[in-house]
């Protein structure tokens, strides 16, 4: 499943994003690269980046665990952009099969492998091969096995039906262009009586659904 393109010749307009072909293949390319691009540098510092606190300053004013906060290494968390605590939003058991949606760096990733234990696993998937690059080296670093990253180029999610317990994300969904898909996917991926426990900048105007052509809009 993925997000079914409109009409090429179509031009860049503002246009309602939970339409069905909203956006052409190559508008949908370029929000995804605009996306990467921004992201992709973010890999290595999110610092000065975002208009709230990112790293580990971001962390404590999200409350996540102090000790969690305290192991990082400062190569790993002063990448985290987090907006939100997706695990303050429920427990997650030990055992459990977590995704995260958008991994980034694999902070909440590392977090949820620890609350999970060596009974669960833990997968990611990201847009930005940046960010599963580091990812993959924040988890040789922790000696992590039961976690992987897997990167993507589109909102399919590449695993099979009724595998997750718990689906997380933090501030990513809302970088999607076909949000109504990716949820679609969320919900196939989810074992039956799992859920989803997701952060993200949420825009109230009754207009949010409606967006326009400027790709810089889509990264922040």
């Amino acid at each position: 499943m993925g997000c079914q393109a409109g009409d090429d010749g179509a031009t860049v307009a503002t246009r309602d994003q939970l339409l069905p072909g909203a956006f052409t293949a190559d508008e949908l390319s370029q929000i995804r690269n605009a996306v990467r691009a921004r992201y992709s540098d973010t890999a290595r510092s999110a610092e000065g980046k975002f208009k709230y606190p990112t790293g580990r300053d971001g962390a404590r004013a999200l409350n996540y665990d102090q000790r969690v906060i305290a192991r990082m290494p400062d190569a790993l968390i002063q990448s985290f952009c987090g907006v939100g605590n997706p695990f303050s939003l429920g427990e997650i058991e030990a055992g459990s099969a977590v995704l995260d949606i958008g991994c980034g760096s694999g902070f909440d990733l590392i977090v949820a492998s620890g609350v999970v234990g060596s009974a669960g696993k833990v997968c990611g998937i990201d847009l930005t091969g940046e960010m599963i690059q580091q990812a993959r080296k924040n988890f040789q670093f922790f000696g992590i096995t039961n976690i992987e990253a897997i990167q993507v180029s589109s909102e399919t999610i590449p695993y099979n039906d009724k595998t997750f317990d718990v689906v997380i994300s933090n501030g990513v969904i809302n970088l999607s262009p076909c949000k109504r898909e990716l949820f679609r996917d969320i919900y196939r991926v989810l074992k039956p009586g799992g859920r989803m426990q997701f952060a993200d900048i949420i825009n109230e105007d009754k207009q949010s659904a409606v967006v326009g052509g400027e790709l810089a809009s889509w990264a922040q």
